[in-house]
């Protein structure tokens, strides 16, 4: 019966050490800034950890008011690149705090 105990004080222990690296990497995710790209480079969208765009920035050779619609699809583009390589990055942290524990399907921070 002991060792029941001690197995789930341990077990509890290793939950509140997941716990506070979680707490952890909330607050690197926050600080992360993350750059996508589309045009080539003409136009960069950065987002941080948690999805939040930060910045666009849009090369100057892009301003002619007939390109106005290939400059917005440029962006939507850059955007989305940020938001992929966010989950990516996501991803690769999870399984360095969970250690290849595989999650429950659509857990997200």
């Amino acid at each position: 019966m002991f060792d029941k105990l001690k197995d789930l004080g341990g077990l509890m222990q290793q939950a509140q050490a997941m716990q506070q690296k979680m707490q952890e990497l909330q607050t690197q995710l926050e600080r992360m800034e993350i750059v996508g790209s589309s045009g080539a480079g003409l136009v960069k969208v950065t987002v941080n950890g948690k999805n939040e765009t930060r910045k666009v920035e849009i090369d100057a050779s892009l301003f002619v008011p007939a390109d106005k619609g290939v400059v917005e699809d440029l962006i939507v583009a850059a955007a989305n690149d940020a938001r992929a390589k966010v989950e990516q990055t996501v991803q690769e942290q999870m399984r360095t705090i969970t250690g290849g524990l595989p999650l429950p399907p659509g857990f997200k921070l």
